[in-house]
């Protein structure tokens, strides 16, 4: 009786053990779960009045299509093609953006339309470039994404459908710390494989010069 009681005890421990791991787990994806739930309707109300220049207004957004698939194939690098079409992630502190401080529009890679401005860029030290917000209201489809089985929020451009990247709520919430962008406490991490950086002097020669302005507007 005595080794049985032993023996239940050694099970007891070694099941508390084993599941002390599972509810971790489950308390974890709760959390995150619930986290990304909180970021998607933060994203939401954000763009929701983030306007700079209305796309319905402007007759180049009628423009901007996605190519065939065999064209993309064509015209993007390898991993532009694999970032933008099959949602994978860059290396970060190896891509084309991560550091760049020049002024300008950075449009998508695929169509050309603009999605994030220079202004609202600043580091987050985690070697991806990152805005606080982006650049018009309409031009970022935000949506849950659980394809690694936690639910995050995506990024996509809206005309071609690119993946960008995803979106925390672990951004600037005070000036001081978003390097002059507006602090919205949202972080849009971004794959630059994604995306074409525009400089503010060739915005008119692309076709976009109405952003121009937007670069001497003070946050309110």
């Amino acid at each position: 009786m005595k080794n049985i009681r032993h023996i239940s005890k050694k099970y007891t421990i070694g099941a508390a053990i084993v599941a002390l791991p599972l509810v971790a787990g489950i308390v974890f994806l709760a959390n995150t779960n619930q986290n990304s739930s909180e970021t998607l309707r933060q994203a939401q109300l954000l763009q929701a009045k983030a306007a700079v220049v209305s796309q319905s207004d402007s007759e180049q957004f009628k423009n901007y299509q996605k190519p065939s698939n065999a064209e993309l194939k064509n015209s993007l690098s390898a991993i532009q093609y694999a970032v933008s079409q099959q949602d994978a992630t860059e290396t970060p502190f190896q891509n084309q953006y991560w550091d760049l401080e020049e002024e300008g529009i950075y449009v998508d890679v695929v169509s050309g339309e603009p999605l994030f401005s220079s202004r609202d860029k600043y580091e987050s030290g985690t070697g991806w470039p990152s805005f606080t917000k982006p650049l018009n209201a309409d031009s970022v489809v935000v949506k849950e994404d659980s394809k690694l089985g936690v639910i995050r929020i995506e990024a996509r451009s809206k005309y071609a459908d690119s993946h960008l990247g995803h979106v925390f709520n672990d951004g600037p919430t005070i000036l001081a710390q978003s390097e002059g962008a507006e602090p919205t406490g949202l972080r849009y991490c971004l794959n630059s494989a994604a995306l074409l950086f525009i400089p503010k002097a060739d915005l008119e020669k692309e076709g976009i010069g109405e952003y121009a302005s937007s670069f001497s507007r003070t946050i309110n």
